[in-house]
């Protein structure tokens, strides 16, 4: 499948996919139990959504048994990849800066998660200068 041709998951879906990411081959049992943790949703609706989404190829389903398994037919990373194409062009012109300045400024950034996006950018940019903070052992 092309970057093109991969669906474009809607909201409730994502929901599903998630769920399926975190704890791989479920039963739509499984799936309405982790939804009903975060919101008010029924088995039958569910279902329905699961079906949906096996027809539009992005779950599958194995029904060799009275139980269906579904499984993601999306992979996780690349799904994010497309949804943050679509909202960086969408609703940023295209510019990583502004959705970076965007993410951070709408909510509270921990300490571990602001360093660990240090370290990403200081990866991303082979010629960046270690900050003050780099010790020695870290620079070897």
């Amino acid at each position: 499948m092309t970057k093109k041709n991969i669906p474009r998951p809607t909201e409730s879906e994502l929901e599903i996919l998630q769920v399926l990411w975190q704890h791989g081959p479920s039963t739509v049992r499984l799936v309405n139990d982790e939804l009903s943790k975060r919101r008010d949703v029924g088995y039958t609706t569910t279902l329905k959504l699961l079906q949906l989404m096996h027809e539009k190829g992005i779950v599958t389903r194995d029904d060799s048994s009275r139980t269906h398994v579904y499984r993601p037919a999306l992979r996780e990373q690349e799904t994010q990849g497309q949804l943050i194409d679509r909202l960086l062009e969408a609703a940023f012109g295209g510019s990583a800066l502004k959705l970076v300045q965007q993410a951070l400024g709408n909510r509270r950034t921990t300490r571990e998660e602001l360093d660990q996006i240090r370290d990403l950018l200081d990866n991303i940019d082979p010629h960046a200068t270690p900050s003050a903070t780099d010790t020695p052992d870290e620079l070897a």
